[in-house]
């Protein structure tokens, strides 16, 4: 948990400084700097260091609340998709533009501008890929122990058998048939023939005569009625 609550915690500062500084160099373009003299650089670039960071203390300010659901969100769902940061970051800066234009007073400088809005989007998007880099892509990592992650599972499963599960190599229950070869059961026949070849064979079993009783009993002849007389 407090791991957590420190990974949460250094990528939202990082991700205000990332805001501030891109917001400042909107103002101030290293294209400008570039062409200054190495005095006048160093000057410039000690106040764009300043004024970036006052643009990310105010970043700060009023995108706490708002960063914060949306990484407990990220961290509870165990969402590690730069995308969700990048767009929540962006939709923040969105809400900044428009808490910054709301407090604008009539008849004084205005930021409603396409270079303006573009600076703020910018900015978010920028800062919540930050916030991906140092934090986003480990949410929820804490809640599972690094060794039963459901990665790691799958990982260390296909190191001990050696190859990925598949259809082919899955474990499987095999019942065998006790009807003995060559019979209507072993050419697959189905239940109802297997039923009829066995009482074919009860029946065949039963019409066989004893050859022992067909040893003691003489036939009986044709017309006569005295019964055979059995030997002395």
């Amino acid at each position: 948990m407090i791991a957590a609550f420190a990974r949460v915690l250094a990528g939202f500062i990082l991700a205000c400084l990332t805001a501030g500084l891109v917001q400042v160099l909107f103002i101030m373009t290293p294209a400008q700097l570039l062409q200054l003299p190495s005095q006048a650089f160093q000057e410039r670039a000690a106040q764009a260091g300043v004024l970036s960071l006052l643009a990310a203390t105010h970043a700060a300010i009023f995108s706490i609340a708002f960063a914060l659901i949306a990484a407990g969100i990220g961290e509870l769902m165990r969402v590690r998709a730069a995308v969700y940061y990048i767009a929540t970051g962006a939709i923040i800066a969105a809400l900044g533009f428009s808490a910054q234009l709301a407090s604008e007073v009539a008849g004084q400088p205005t930021i409603f501008n396409g270079y303006a809005f573009v600076a703020f989007i910018t900015a978010g998007a920028l800062a919540g890929f930050i916030y991906w880099l140092v934090a986003g892509r480990y949410a929820g990592r804490s809640a599972v122990s690094e060794s039963t992650d459901e990665y790691d599972v799958i990982a260390s499963d296909e190191t001990t058998t050696g190859a990925p599960r598949t259809w082919r190599n899955r474990p499987r229950i095999v019942i065998e048939d006790p009807i003995a070869p060559g019979s209507v059961a072993n050419k697959k026949a189905t239940l109802a023939e297997r039923i009829a070849d066995r009482e074919d064979k009860r029946a065949a079993g039963r019409a066989t005569p004893d050859p022992a009783a067909a040893k003691t009993t003489p036939p009986k002849v044709a017309g006569s009625t005295e019964k055979p007389s059995t030997s002395q």
